[in-house]
């Protein structure tokens, strides 16, 4: 079983496959600390239980072969049901995107490609070191902790090509705030600039 918080069509806002078409899986529960700038609170609580096969039939029929998993934390549910959807919906043709946290020591065996967001929170860092040869690319929530973020790469040296700055902000005001010195910071550090296209299109508005 699946515990899913919800199920939609849109484009993907942010990271590496912005603006390509997805459905979006997002899962239930996420793991402490949680973030005070989160814009999907909603999907800290318990969600929906689903079968996976009822699931993957709810998925294959918006006729997309781009599936996003994320959350709350998706891989909290890799034992319980997510690594059985991953197998049967790779099974169809799908190119499946995870977007977790790292907090977890994320499984060897997936097939998906993982796009990691590391939390700063409470003065640290919260990752399992252990992910850092699985994840494929590095999206940072950022507003002016650039420094934190360079000590994070440095450390664990993490190419640039694999970097993703995003401006932090649950409405369109607070994103636009950061835009212009996420940006310069980008083009000095030669990381890759992602805005959260849904954020600037909708708001704050649910299920795009």
């Amino acid at each position: 079983m699946i515990e899913l918080a919800e199920l939609f069509y849109s484009l993907q806002g942010e990271g590496p496959f912005a603006g390509r078409p997805a459905v979006f899986v997002r899962l239930s529960r996420c793991l402490p600390p949680l973030c005070p700038w989160c814009d999907t609170a909603f999907a800290w609580q318990p969600g929906s239980l689903v079968a996976v096969d009822e699931l993957v039939g709810k998925i294959i029929a918006y006729d997309c072969s781009f599936v996003v998993i994320t959350g709350g934390e998706p891989f909290l549910q890799w034992s319980s049901g997510l690594q059985s959807l991953e197998e049967a919906l790779i099974g169809r043709g799908c190119f499946i995107q995870y977007e977790t946290s790292g907090k977890l020591d994320l499984p060897r065996q997936s097939k998906g490609f993982t796009v990691c967001s590391p939390k700063f929170l409470d003065g640290s860092w919260h990752f399992s070191n252990t992910n850092c040869s699985v994840v494929d690319a590095y999206k940072f929530v950022v507003e002016d902790d650039f420094q934190v973020v360079d000590e994070f790469i440095k450390e664990r040296d993490i190419p640039a090509e694999k970097v993703w700055i995003m401006p932090r902000g649950a409405s369109r005001d607070a994103q636009l705030a950061n835009f212009e010195a996420i940006w310069q910071y980008c083009v000095k550090r030669g990381f890759s600039f992602s805005p959260r296209l849904h954020t600037l299109a909708f708001d704050n508005k649910k299920g795009v």
